[in-house]
């Protein structure tokens, strides 16, 4: 069982994941917050669109997030599976669901989810990770402040330049309005 947390500590996992004759029926699940494989989620669409709880899809390396584009705004979960942590298509997926489809919902990094990389994963815009059993929750929590300042763009935070201009364009105002 994975441990779920976000940039202040742990977290409870309210999400289920049901199989794929569950997936079809859905008996059981009436309310409960689910999370769909995205081969679930194709399979029976009608179904899971008519569902009465939050509903969460989770993407593969290899899954196009364009896939989902359509129903991201009922969507409350994507979770993003790495599956070896040398496997970095996962950071694309979500750098893509936050700045080209606008996602604004929760975004989880699962799987092969390590603290050396948690830095990365929160720049890219996972907001929640279900770390790996042998990490340890508190080094990954400080792992998210590892490095005080970052030079490139990232769905967290524009490029330095800019955001140095922008400061020092504020202390000239504010030195201007001090007259």
């Amino acid at each position: 069982m994975s441990q779920l947390i976000d940039r202040n500590g742990r977290l409870a996992d309210d999400w289920i994941r049901i199989d794929d004759e569950a997936a079809a029926g859905g008996a059981g699940v009436e309310g409960a917050s689910v999370l769909l494989t995205l081969a679930q989620w194709r399979a029976h669409p009608a179904r899971w669109d008519a569902h009465d709880g939050p509903l969460g899809i989770l993407l593969g390396p290899a899954d196009d997030p364009e896939a989902i584009a359509d129903v991201l705004p009922r969507l409350k979960l994507v979770a993003v599976e790495f599956p070896s942590f040398t496997d970095g298509r996962g950071y694309s997926i979500a750098r893509l669901l936050r700045q080209r489809h606008g996602y604004d919902g929760e975004l989880r990094a699962v799987g092969d989810v390590l603290r050396d990389q948690m830095f990365f994963y929160a720049r890219c815009g996972f907001d929640t990770f279900a770390l790996r059993d042998d990490q340890n929750v508190d080094e990954a929590l400080r792992a998210l402040g590892d490095f005080s300042e970052a030079y490139q763009a990232a769905v967290d935070r524009g490029p330095l330049f800019e955001r140095r201009a922008a400061a020092a364009g504020a202390r000239v105002a504010a030195g201007a309005g001090a007259r």
